[in-house]
């Protein structure tokens, strides 16, 4: 009946702001822009090869309960190898509030975007 999940809006307080961070910082690249009649347009940036979609959408980030002592990521990226991209994220300015983790399923490390949205990285086994 249902196939996949295609998108997930996050709240940003400046879609160019945001549009700027998932693409020139964390290497999304843009897919859709589209005006919408009433004022924000439709934006959304996904991983390249991916059919997944973020909508960069306005809005107040909302407040999570704290799991571990902190806040649970809202989007988690997979990579390959969770360190290094710590590193290469690092380099680009991406301060992260979190050293990489281990569990037994495999490694997480999470960093928030200019919003305060919280995001992860997660290398599994």
């Amino acid at each position: 009946m249902l196939d996949k999940v295609f998108y997930t809006s996050v709240l940003v307080s400046d879609q160019d702001k945001a549009l700027d961070f998932y693409t020139n910082v964390l290497g999304l690249e843009k897919r859709v822009e589209n005006p919408t009649p009433d004022g924000p347009r439709f934006l959304t940036v996904g991983v390249e090869g991916d059919d997944f979609q973020l909508v960069l959408w306005p809005g107040t980030p909302g407040q999570a309960e704290p799991a571990m002592g902190r806040p649970p990521a809202s989007i988690t990226i997979e990579t390959h190898d969770c360190r290094k991209t710590v590193e290469e994220l690092k380099s680009r300015g991406v301060e992260f509030v979190s050293d990489v983790l281990e569990f037994p399923w495999g490694y997480v490390a999470q960093f928030q975007d200019p919003d305060g949205n919280r995001l992860q990285i997660r290398q599994g086994r």
